[in-house]
């Protein structure tokens, strides 16, 4: 790694920050977000407080702050929780986050009991040993960094091996059985891969705020692509970028360095909620802003096309009164006509040109067509199932169909 180190334009100790943080970001993304698909996600919080205790057992064994030692034994603890919140669920049939709930609250109390017994020792090696609660990116060397990378490395090659078989048993467990695929076993296998990136993040962001690095990532991604392998792919980039985003700001203002990872992660979570294409609250309010303004629009026609049949051409005031709309729906509804061309106005009075009353012809046979299909629609003999489109059922059933509907709605109608 130290060829990537010395390519970054910072001090080394800064660099090795960044690289480690990248390929933090990139791990906890890829492997966490197969969690997060799975309904897990929460699974990977209490394997990130149970990894607490671990450490301390590993420093009470060896008397050593080594940080290859320490992390093994955040592995071991990290699998036991893993082991134990299945055991719970399973053998005392209680709901996942109750076996979440036990697991995590006493993991963590145990690992807080042994970090406060350690430190009453007043032992000089066990200084720093709290970092792993809160993470201190900070400390990390080049070789913690190597390190990292292998684990990630051999994470995502067993990823890559188990690919189909995981992407069948998240999406469709019980096809999965069916298939003869060890699902149990795969369900070890995610949580396996949940403790590798937990054991890759402790250093730099703590236990604590372990859990946010493995969602973050997935809920980028997720919106973004609906293709699994996409998915991954994308999380693992957004992991990284934001653990290079995060370190470099908390290098330039002094501030610990997992906090800012996962505040700048939240962030940027939020931003792709708000503005994702097709997905974000921006867009799905646009969009229903627009079909409000349609449904508005198409309903004044109608009711202008069914005054003009009863009478002279209403005014504004008269079309409102007639149909209860809203007056500010009606005037709105109008100015829509108006910049489609479909109305002309003599004086105050509003007629629909010849535009809009093919328009309004159109609109008042999609009606009757959709209340056909809402009456009728089950006996039609169609070839395949569809979906329906209300506002446009003749394109989305085709003409065969439409014709068929709307012979079953006459026969209907003449037998009353």
């Amino acid at each position: 790694m130290g060829w990537l180190i010395d390519l970054v334009p910072l001090s080394h100790a800064a660099a090795v920050v960044a690289v480690g943080s990248l390929v933090l970001g990139a791990a906890a993304g890829l492997l966490g977000a197969m969690a997060v698909l799975q309904g897990r996600s929460l699974v990977g919080d209490a394997v990130s407080h149970s990894a607490l205790p671990g450490v301390a057992i590993a420093f009470l064994v060896t008397g050593a702050k080594e940080p290859a030692t320490l992390l093994v034994g955040a592995a071991i603890a990290g699998v036991i929780g893993a082991v134990a919140i299945v055991g719970i669920e399973r053998t005392q049939r209680m709901r996942p986050d109750v076996a979440i709930g036990v697991v995590l609250s006493s993991f963590f109390s145990l690992g807080i009991v042994l970090l406060t017994h350690i430190a009453a020792t007043g032992g000089a090696e066990q200084a720093g040993l709290n970092t792993y609660l809160f993470g201190q990116a900070a400390g990390m060397v080049e070789r913690d960094v190597e390190q990292m990378t292998v684990l990630a490395a051999v994470a995502a090659l067993l990823l890559l091996v188990g690919y189909r078989a995981l992407k069948t048993a998240v999406f469709d467990r019980d096809f999965a059985a069916s298939l003869g695929l060890p699902v149990r076993l795969l369900d070890v296998a995610v949580t396996a891969l949940l403790v590798v990136a937990v054991v890759i993040g402790l250093r730099t962001v703590g236990a604590i705020l372990m859990v946010a690095m493995l969602i973050v990532p997935a809920v980028i991604a997720r919106q973004l692509t609906d293709r699994l392998a996409r998915l991954l792919v994308v999380a693992a980039l957004a992991g990284a970028a934001v653990g290079v985003t995060g370190a470099l700001i908390s290098i330039e203002r002094a501030v610990p360095t997992g906090p800012v990872i996962v505040l700048v992660g939240v962030g940027a979570a939020i931003v792709v909620l708000m503005l994702a294409p097709g997905r974000g609250v921006l867009w799905r309010a646009i969009r229903l802003a627009r079909a409000r303004r349609r449904e508005i629009r198409d309903g004044v026609l109608v009711d202008l096309e069914t005054a003009m049949h009863h009478g002279p051409p209403p005014t504004t005031a008269e079309l409102a009164l007639s149909t209860g709309r809203p007056r500010r729906d009606v005037r709105r509804g109008l100015r829509a006509l108006g910049r489609a061309g479909m109305i002309e106005r003599d004086g105050d009075r509003v007629m629909l040109n010849r535009r809009g009353a093919e328009a309004a012809h159109r609109a008042l046979e999609g009606r009757s067509l959709w209340s056909a299909w809402l009456e009728h629609g089950w006996r039609l003999r169609l070839p395949d199932a569809r979906e329906p489109d209300p506002r446009d059922l003749r394109a989305s059933l085709g003409e065969d169909a439409v014709a068929e509907l709307q012979a079953l709605a006459a026969g209907a109608e003449g037998a009353r």
